[in-house]
């Protein structure tokens, strides 16, 4: 499948750069299976002491 080209020089440039879409990746190579750590233990631990550090309030970001 051979296509005529345009005749200009910049259309010629743009189809040699830009002609052909890069060659298809599968699925499984984009993805990677990782073991993940088990769940619980010392840093899912609940600290109430610090608890202060992750509250969220609009109002207190506004200043009101």
């Amino acid at each position: 499948m051979i296509k005529e080209l345009p005749g200009d020089a910049a259309a010629a440039a743009r189809h040699a750069r830009y002609g052909s879409l890069p060659e298809r990746i599968r699925f499984e190579d984009m993805t990677e299976e990782v073991k993940a750590d088990q769940g619980g233990g010392v840093n899912a631990s609940y600290n109430p002491e610090s608890s202060w550090q992750y509250y969220s309030c609009l109002a207190l970001d506004l200043g009101l």
